[in-house]
């Protein structure tokens, strides 16, 4: 039984590296979800600065995690270490769309093609968060690219019709897309509306105000002449 003792030492020693890049890569997925948080709302706020020291941080905590989980593959495609690159991609790709930039690639994040599509899926949310920023202050021709930045990101969800185990679940997060965008699209075209009945009611005001003007300058030309007779 002296060999069986032995091979527990060495499985207790995997285990407690194991444990330990864990615990490790669960704190570092915390950290980066936190500094992607911080870039999104800081360009919605319109905080440059801030938006690009957060993107900065969270691809070096990205990278830590990566290389730290680079021993254990199952652990790096845990569910925790996925969700968190999730939101490096979600952050990275909202940031570049909001500020029309070019859109970052999944080699260039250093994440798998299923992470950055269901990163890509929840960008819409943003998306719309920012429309709706721009509709408070009225109609404008940003919310109008954005609307087609979010259809353009469906029309691709939409083609990726392959099992949830290969995308992990991408077929609901692209479903979720779907509805989101179609809110947002009645709300723009609502917006759209209001403007151009606001634009008609603003004419047809100086227009009467002008009728009226003129029916004043009319009465004075031609007096009341009961006071001669």
């Amino acid at each position: 039984m002296h060999k069986l003792e032995s091979i527990a030492d060495q499985i207790r020693k995997n285990f407690d590296a194991r444990t330990s890049a864990r615990d490790q890569a669960l704190a570092q997925a915390r950290q980066l979800t936190r500094a992607c948080s911080l870039a999104i709302r800081a360009v919605h706020r319109d905080e440059t600065d801030t938006m690009q020291a957060q993107l900065l941080e969270a691809r070096r905590l990205a990278e830590t995690l990566r290389s730290s989980l680079i021993s254990y593959p199952d652990l790096f495609h845990a569910g925790y270490t996925q969700d968190a690159l999730k939101e490096f991609v979600e952050a990275n790709v909202t940031c570049a769309l909001i500020r029309n930039q070019a859109l970052p690639t999944p080699e260039e994040l250093g994440v798998e093609s299923a992470t950055f599509l269901n990163g890509l899926a929840e960008v819409v949310g943003e998306l719309r968060r920012r429309t709706m920023d721009i509709l408070r202050h009225g109609y404008s021709s940003e919310a109008e690219r954005l609307m087609g930045v979010m259809d353009d990101i469906y029309s691709i969800l939409v083609t990726m019709d392959y099992p949830d185990a290969i995308t992990n679940g991408l077929r609901r997060q692209t479903d979720l897309a779907r509805g989101i965008i179609e809110k947002t699209r009645g709300d723009i075209t609502f917006s759209l509306r209001g403007g151009h009945l606001e634009k008609a009611i603003g004419r047809l005001l100086a227009q009467m105000n002008g009728e009226q003007a003129q029916g004043q300058e009319g009465s004075e030309t031609f007096p009341n002449m009961d006071e001669d007779d």
